[in-house]
C-alpha cells in the first residue's frame, strides 16, 4: 500500500495503518496524543479547517476530519493549531530567551545572521539544555575578528589576499562540520572590501549555504543608502550562485523602507524567472530598532545617517533617553541602545509584503534587552493581524513558519518536516486563542511575555501546557549534513 503524503493527509486518522506511515508505528487507533477539534491551519497545503491531529513520539501521525483516539487528548475547540513558529534570526540562544519566546509560540531559533565561531563546541553545549530546537551558521564577523587580530582592525582595516584566504578556509571548515547557513554583518564591518565579500559568497555557495546579510548601509545618503547595499548584496548572489536572505529590512531601510520592499520584491520575481538563487528576507514589528552603542552603527555622523538625534536614543539597561554627554559616556561603556527610527509605516509596510517572513533578531540578558525579543511573533497575530487587519491570519502564519522551513530545507533537510502540519512531520506545535493573542513586552519590560498560547509542544513534549510553563528540555539541534 503506498500512499502520497496528500493521500494519506485526505486519507484520515481511520485510515492510517504503519504500513502507510512506512517506518512511524502505530497501535490501531491510538495515539500518545490528539489535538482534537481545533482550527488546523497548514500553510504549505492551505488546509484551514477542524481537524483532530494524532502524535506518536515526536511525530505528526495522523491529520484526520473524524475523531481519533489518543492517550491523552488536548481539546482545542475554539483555538487555532499551527506549526510551531520559526525564528530565523535569534541571538537569544540559551534557556532564558526560551522560556520567553515559547510563549511567543517559537519553537525553532536560529542564529543566522550572528552565526557561532565552532559548530561542535556550541551544539555539546546547548544539547539538554533547550525547550527549543537550534541551529547555526557561522558568522563572517567573528572569523573576520579572528584572523584581523583586533576589533579595531576587524571592524575598520581592509583585509590582505592573505587573510582573505584564511578566513575562507574557516568558513568552509565550519560549513563541513553542519553550519547551515553563512552570517554576514557588513555595517558592523565596513573595513571589510567587495571582493572579500565576494569570496565568502563564493564559499557559500560551493556548499549550497544561504547567506543572511545584514547590509553594509541603512542611512539616508544616496551613496550610503539600502538601494546602494540591496544592489551589493544582490549582485553577490548572482555572481557566486548563493542564496541569499536580507535581515530585517526596516531597520536598515527606515522611511525608505516600501521602496526597498518594492526592490526586493522585483529582484525575487526577476531571479525565479531564470536559474537563479532564491531571495529572502525578514523584518521585526516595532518602530526602534537596537543594537551595540559601541558599534560603528553609531560611528560620527550617525544623527545625519538616521535622522535622528540624542532623544530618540535609549539605553536599555536604564531605559533612558540620552543626551549627548550620557552618549559618550556609554559609549565608552557599552551595552545595547534602542534607537527610535523606525517609521510605522515602515512596520506595515513589511507586514503586508508578500516578500518577508517574520524574524525576532532578539536576545535578551538578564531581562535587559528590545521587546521584540519576546513578542514579535504575538504582536503580528493580534496587533497588525487581528486589530489592523492587514494581514490575514492564514499569511500571517505562513510568514512564521513555512517561509523558513522552504528558506533552510535545502541545506539543512530537517527543515522539510518543519513549518507544516503534516503526517509524517515534526511534533513542532502550538494551540492559540486567535481572538486573544497578544504581546505584553515593552520598552520599558521587554521581558513581559505573550499571552494567547494556550499549547505549545516541541518534538511533541509540552513545554506550554494550559497557558503555563513545563520543565522540559525537549529542543534539539539542526545541522546540515556534515561533508568532508
Amino acid at each position: 500500500m503506498n500512499l502520497s503524503r496528500r493521500e494519506v493527509l485526505l486519507a484520515g486518522g481511520s485510515a492510517l495503518t504503519s504500513t502507510a506511515l512506512g517506518s512511524i508505528p502505530l497501535l490501531h487507533a491510538d495515539y500518545d496524543l490528539v489535538i482534537a477539534n481545533g482550527r488546523v491551519i497548514d500553510p504549505e497545503t492551505n488546509l484551514d479547517g477542524k481537524r483532530f491531529v494524532g502524535i506518536h513520539g515526536n511525530k505528526i501521525v495522523a491529520v484526520s476530519k473524524t475523531p481519533i483516539r489518543g492517550r491523552k487528548t488536548i481539546d482545542a475547540s475554539g483555538l487555532v493549531v499551527a506549526p510551531g513558529f520559526i525564528d530565523p534570526i535569534s541571538h537569544g540562544q540559551n534557556l532564558e530567551n526560551d522560556m520567553v519566546q515559547v510563549f511567543d509560540g517559537v519553537t525553532t531559533k536560529l542564529q543566522l545572521e550572528g552565526g557561532v565561531r565552532d559548530q561542535d563546541a556550541w551544539h555539546k553545549e546547548q544539547r539538554g539544555n533547550r525547550m527549543c530546537n537550534f541551529g547555526a551558521g557561522v558568522g563572517h564577523p567573528t572569523i573576520r575578528r579572528e584572523v584581523m587580530g583586533n576589533d579595531h582592525d576587524a571592524e575598520l582595516s581592509p583585509s590582505t589576499d592573505a587573510q582573505v584566504d584564511k578566513m575562507a578556509n574557516l568558513v568552509d571548515e565550519q560549513l563541513k562540520k553542519g553550519a547551515i547557513a553563512v552570517g554576514f554583518g557588513f555595517e558592523y564591518v565596513p573595513g571589510s572590501t567587495r571582493m572579500e565579500a565576494m569570496r565568502m559568497f563564493q564559499i557559500a555557495s560551493n556548499h549550497h549555504a544561504s547567506c543572511h546579510v545584514h547590509m553594509r548601509y541603512g542611512t539616508y545618503d544616496e551613496e550610503q543608502s539600502v538601494f546602494t547595499a540591496i544592489e551589493e548584496v544582490v549582485a553577490l548572489s548572482l555572481i557566486t550562485g548563493a542564496p541569499l536572505h536580507i535581515v530585517h529590512v526596516p531597520s536598515m531601510a527606515l522611511g525608505n523602507t516600501p521602496k526597498a520592499l518594492e526592490m526586493i520584491e522585483k529582484a525575487q520575481r526577476q531571479m525565479a524567472k531564470g536559474h537563479f538563487p532564491p531571495l529572502s528576507c525578514d523584518f521585526y514589528p516595532y518602530t526602534a530598532f537596537g543594537t551595540g552603542i559601541s558599534s560603528e552603527v553609531f560611528a560620527e555622523g550617525w544623527q545625519h545617517r538616521f535622522g535622528i538625534d540624542y532623544k530618540d536614543l535609549e539605553y536599555a539597561r536604564t531605559h533612558e533617553r540620552l543626551t549627548a554627554e550620557t552618549f559618550e559616556k556609554y559609549r565608552k561603556e557599552g551595552g545595547m541602545v534602542i534607537a527610535h527610527a523606525i517609521p510605522e509605516t515602515a512596520v506595515q509596510a513589511a507586514i503586508k509584503s508578500r516578500a518577508t517572513m517574520v524574524g525576532s533578531d532578539g536576545g535578551l540578558d538578564k531581562g535587559v534587552g528590545h521587546p521584540r525579543s519576546s513578542g514579535t511573533f504575538a504582536r503580528v497575530l493580534g496587533h497588525y493581524s487581528r486589530e489592523l487587519k492587514l494581514i490575514t491570519l492564514s499569511d500571517a502564519i505562513r510568514k512564521m513558519t513555512i517561509m523558513q522551513a522552504h528558506r533552510m530545507q535545502h541545506k539543512a533537510p530537517q527543515f522539510l518536516k518543519k513549518g507544516r502540519v503534516q503526517v509524517g512531520c515534526d511534533a513542532d506545535l502550538v494551540v492559540f486563542d486567535a481572538s486573544s493573542i497578544r504581546d505584553r513586552a515593552t520598552f520599558d519590560q521587554p521581558a513581559l511575555t505573550s499571552v494567547g498560547m494556550h499549547h505549545v509542544l516541541v518534538n511533541g513534549v509540552s513545554v506550554i501546557k494550559n497557558g503555563m510553563i513545563i520543565d522540559e528540555k525537549p529542543g534539539t539541534g539542526l545541522r546540515a549534513a556534515a561533508s568532508r
